[in-house]
């Protein structure tokens, strides 16, 4: 455990001297400064007003940007450390290959889901500050979705990392695995399937495999609990999980994905060639 915690350490030390950092909290705490410079919290979208209005708008950033971040910033903590000739030194060490590796997806983790929920948390204390009414139920909840995210997509990038043989090779993967997400949304994959005549039920799971999808929808789900935007797949998927059902599975999935994409990418790390 104390070689785990001091790799996690060094990997934040290293991430905060990082420009892909200072760039990333500039990123979102910006986005912030800018909803309130616009004026976002005095505008009104489906009955939302004030910080509610403003949760929405930045959750939807955030899926946008938060993933292609942590997807090119992770891919290079195995192929760059092995092209840099790292685990040389590392073998010599008493530092188990378990506590490196779960090391860095610690330490990663924490300064990647830290400036997001910090931002929000910001927008929250000037609300109470400004005398905005502070929606805590939503708040939580897309708190609890940015931590799934980032735990997702970290596990993603750690798994393409260990596969790859080299840096320029994982951060390509690394951005195929996003664009093949952002082009199968539900507007692309549903109207192809549509138009093959295939069950509904079918089409709405293989969207939802999407991890990027699923948040998609959950996040409409806070502000429109019937998913009036998504048209007739909204009947299928709370027919299927409820509004409830569906906000559970939502947190449920991603995390799981993002564990089991960690623990494979670790299966080849231990049985891969290090050097």
């Amino acid at each position: 455990m104390k070689q785990l915690f001091l790799t996690a350490r060094l990997d934040i030390a290293e991430s905060l001297r990082a420009r892909w950092f200072l760039i990333y909290t500039l990123v979102f705490g910006g986005i912030i400064v800018l909803l309130f410079v616009f004026g976002l919290t005095e505008s009104r979208v489906l009955g939302f007003i004030g910080l509610s209005r403003l949760l929405v708008t930045y959750i939807q950033l955030t899926m946008a940007i938060l993933p292609i971040f942590v997807l090119i910033t992770t891919v290079r903590s195995v192929a760059g450390d092995r092209e840099a000739g790292v685990f040389e030194y590392l073998l010599a060490l008493p530092v188990p290959l378990g506590a490196w590796f779960w090391g860095k997806i610690i330490g990663r983790y924490a300064v990647i889901f830290a400036p997001v929920v910090l931002a929000m948390g910001g927008a929250v204390l000037w609300g109470q500050f400004d005398g905005i009414e502070i929606p805590w139920a939503m708040f939580g909840y897309y708190t609890a979705l940015i931590a799934v995210m980032a735990l997702c997509f970290l596990g993603i990038g750690m798994l393409l990392s260990s596969v790859a043989r080299s840096t320029d090779m994982a951060q390509g993967a690394a951005f195929l695995v996003w664009l093949a997400l952002l082009l199968f949304l539900d507007l692309i994959l549903l109207g192809v399937m549509i138009q093959g005549r295939i069950d509904p039920e079918l089409a709405v799971a293989i969207a939802l495999l999407n991890p990027l999808q699923v948040f998609r929808t959950a996040a409409l789900a806070m502000f429109d609990p019937q998913l009036i935007v998504l048209g007739p797949a909204a009947y299928v998927i709370l027919d299927i999980f409820g509004e409830a059902g569906f906000r559970v599975f939502a947190i449920a999935y991603p995390a799981a994905l993002g564990i089991g994409s960690a623990l494979l990418g670790y299966h080849f790390f231990r049985r891969g060639d290090l050097l």
